[in-house]
């Protein structure tokens, strides 16, 4: 026979759904039910904690860029803007792609914050994961890492923090030196972590005249991997469009060869000449951006050339997250 669940004492408080904390998977269940956590109040809490959130920085200004940072720039940073204002203590937040040793946050002896953003997370949820990270930063000791934890699964989310009136402009750096306000006298493990980021740094710009355009260079060709808000089939379609009319390009030896998918949106890219810096990028990138808005305007249906070209582009797509 199988055996009796312990039932709870008739005069113990039971904690509402509300107040339940996180505890081990096997541990009992802090509501008082006799059950384990996980077969309890932690099995909601576990599919909410493994439920993939497709566009996680949706409704956040500057969401392509978030992209881009999370996905293809190696060094950047950009001041967030709190909802609620800076805490008592704290002089500013910025977020950082990466952080040495990998740390998932930093505060800073003089009470600052740096959030990195490439790190891997616990949950489905990124937003839901660098806020937690973030709030915990706010609190921490200066001069000390936040370590990563499993985040509650019905935290705050980026979202709920942030001002999302606030302007989000990326600054993009040559190296990693921002992790330290003296890099000279840094400790050993740091200065090692530094040198190893920078050597395996590709050296990337940001267009100005366009909105989350970055350009790359790499040994053999340069790149620009530009992150689009708009819908991917309605973005394929357009490109289809220009691709079929010789207008996918941005100039001569420049050739569109595919695109990247990456939290919930695409990123197309372009093979560069490798004489061809950031600087040139601009004047085509600002042509291609209003050629697009045309073919993205357009409800024809695609001609046999424009589905052909179509198919060709979703056969060169990589998903990255």
């Amino acid at each position: 026979m199988a055996k009796k669940r312990p039932q709870s004492k008739a005069g113990k408080q039971q904690l509402k759904d509300g107040e339940i904390p996180v505890v081990g998977a096997r541990e009992p269940c802090p509501c008082g039910s006799g059950r384990r956590y996980k077969a309890c109040h932690g099995r909601a809490a576990a599919q909410a904690v493994t439920e993939l959130v497709q566009r996680p920085f949706e409704g956040l200004a500057g969401e392509c860029d978030w992209i881009a940072l999370r996905e293809l720039v190696p060094a950047a940073t950009v001041e967030l803007t709190l909802k609620d204002g800076l805490p008592e203590g704290v002089p500013s937040v910025k977020l950082a792609t990466v952080l040495p040793m990998a740390w998932p946050a930093l505060r800073r002896d003089d009470g600052s914050v740096l959030l990195a953003l490439q790190n891997d997370t616990s949950s489905g949820d990124l937003s839901r994961d660098l806020a937690d990270t973030l709030l915990r930063a706010l609190e921490a000791e200066p001069g000390s890492p936040v370590a990563a934890r499993r985040v509650p699964a019905d935290g705050p989310r980026l979202q709920d923090v942030l001002d999302p009136g606030a302007t989000f402009e990326p600054v993009v750096h040559s190296g990693f030196e921002f992790w330290v306000p003296d890099a000279e006298n840094a400790s050993t493990e740091v200065s090692a972590s530094l040198e190893r980021a920078n050597a395996a740094a590709i050296p990337t710009t940001l267009l100005s005249g366009v909105d989350a355009a970055y350009w790359c260079e790499t040994p053999e060709k340069n790149h620009l991997r530009w992150v689009m808000p708009h819908p991917e089939e309605q973005l394929l379609d357009a490109l289809a469009r220009l691709h079929a009319a010789g207008a996918s390009s941005l100039g001569e030896d420049t050739r569109l060869v595919g695109s990247f998918r990456a939290h919930g949106l695409m990123v197309p890219v372009w093979d560069l000449p490798s004489t061809m810096g950031a600087e040139e990028c601009e004047k085509p990138a600002a042509q291609f951006a209003e050629a697009l808005a045309g073919a993205l305007a357009s409800d024809a249906p695609l001609t046999g050339e424009e589905r052909r070209a179509r198919g060709g582009l979703t056969n060169r797509q990589v998903t990255l997250s």
